[in-house]
């Protein structure tokens, strides 16, 4: 099995993938997903209430959420498969103990990323959160797997343009 995994800060475009995925029946699994399907669960809203879930979930040693995604990957069956919301090196290593691993990052400059967090409007996203929320997810170590990404999308263009960009990385990378 090899493992696409994506990586990269709030908006910065990581949701192109699952676009990529989808569109080719390939199989995504979403850390971010299974955060925000806990907090519906429990009836909260808000981004403290996310927060607060996203950590728990993470647990102890910050993988949890991580351990839960993998397995589900792995529990596919699937050749090709995505997984996204990886926030530490320690959690890339744990991904490539199970699997062939390549590291997509998606990268945007923060002007763009906080444009784009207020146009999707997203219960856990507002204004007076973003800065908390990039200090959160650099405290959970995501500078880590961006800076030792093995490919990067610098995602400053069109939709379609980093479509594009990833089913090059994909077409060489695939099994």
């Amino acid at each position: 099995m090899k493992i696409l995994v994506i990586v990269g800060m709030p908006a910065s475009g990581k949701n192109i993938a699952r676009l990529y995925a989808e569109s080719r029946g390939i199989p995504y699994f979403a850390t971010g997903d299974l955060v925000r399907a806990e907090v519906k669960s429990r009836g909260s809203q808000g981004p403290a209430q996310t927060a607060a879930v996203s950590t728990e979930l993470r647990g102890e040693d910050g993988m949890g959420v991580t351990r839960m995604a993998l397995t589900a990957a792995l529990e596919s069956g699937k050749p090709l498969v995505f997984l996204e919301g990886m926030r530490s090196w320690p959690e890339i290593e744990l991904i490539r103990r199970k699997a062939e691993v390549v590291v997509i990052a998606f990268v945007a400059p923060r002007k763009t990323r906080f444009r784009r967090v207020m146009m999707r409007g997203r219960d856990d996203d507002s204004a007076a959160a973003f800065d908390g929320r990039d200090l959160r997810e650099i405290e959970y170590g995501a500078s880590m797997p961006v800076a030792l990404a093995d490919e990067y999308i610098l995602n400053t263009g069109t939709v379609e343009e980093a479509l594009v960009d990833l089913d090059r990385i994909v077409r060489k990378c695939a099994p």
